[in-house]
C-alpha cells in the first residue's frame, strides 16, 4: 500500500550521485546572462585549467572520457555561480551518463568533496556543480536546443534587431 510521504521530508535525489537532496543552486532557473565573450576558450581549442585545479581535474576528465566540444568560460568576477562554467557534448545518454558518473567520483577522489549531480536518470542534459566549477554535460541535440554557449555570448555577432540593425 503506498503511504503519502510528509512534505517536510526530503526525498535523496535520483541523479545525485551522494544519493543525499540537492541543497544547492536550482539548475531549471535560467542564469543571469554576463557578458564573458573575451573569457571563453576559442573554437577548437582543447581548454586548459590551472594545474592543481578543480577546473583542470575537471577539463583532464572530459579528455579523458573523449567529450566532444569542450568549451571553458570563465566566469569569476562575472557572476557569483562560479568561477567556471564548462559545457561538453557526449554522443550518446550512455556516454554522457559515465562521463558525469566518472567525474564525480574523480572530484571527490582527489579531496575536493562530493559534487552535487542533476539529471543523470535521463542523461540529455547533466549539470555537475562541483562549487568552483558548474559543468552542463548534453547530448549533441539537446545542446544545440538550449545553446548555452549563446546565451553566454560565445561566437556570436550582436544580434540584429526587427529593422535589419545590429
Amino acid at each position: 500500500m503506498n503511504q503519502v510521504q510528509n512534505s517536510s521530508e526530503q526525498t535523496p535525489n535520483r541523479g545525485d550521485v551522494s544519493g543525499q537532496p540537492y541543497s544547492g543552486r536550482n539548475p531549471s532557473i535560467p542564469f543571469i546572462m554576463a557578458d564573458t565573450s573575451e573569457n571563453q576558450t576559442p573554437a577548437g581549442e582543447m581548454p586548459r585549467g590551472e594545474p592543481g585545479s578543480i577546473h583542470a581535474l575537471i577539463l583532464e576528465s572530459l579528455e579523458d572520457d573523449q567529450a566532444q566540444d569542450v568549451i571553458s568560460i570563465e566566469l569569476e568576477g562575472k557572476s557569483s555561480i562560479a568561477d567556471h562554467m564548462v559545457i561538453a557534448s557526449g554522443r550518446s545518454t550512455r556516454q554522457v551518463a559515465a562521463m558525469a558518473t566518472k567525474m564525480a567520483e574523480r572530484i571527490k577522489q582527489a579531496g575536493y568533496g562530493t559534487p552535487r549531480v542533476e539529471g543523470l536518470p535521463a542523461a540529455d542534459w547533466v549539470l555537475i556543480d562541483s562549487g568552483d566549477v558548474v559543468v552542463h554535460l548534453f547530448r549533441p541535440e539537446v545542446r544545440s536546443f538550449y545553446n548555452l554557449e549563446r546565451m553566454w555570448g560565445f561566437g556570436d555577432e550582436a544580434p540584429l534587431s526587427s529593422s535589419g540593425q545590429a
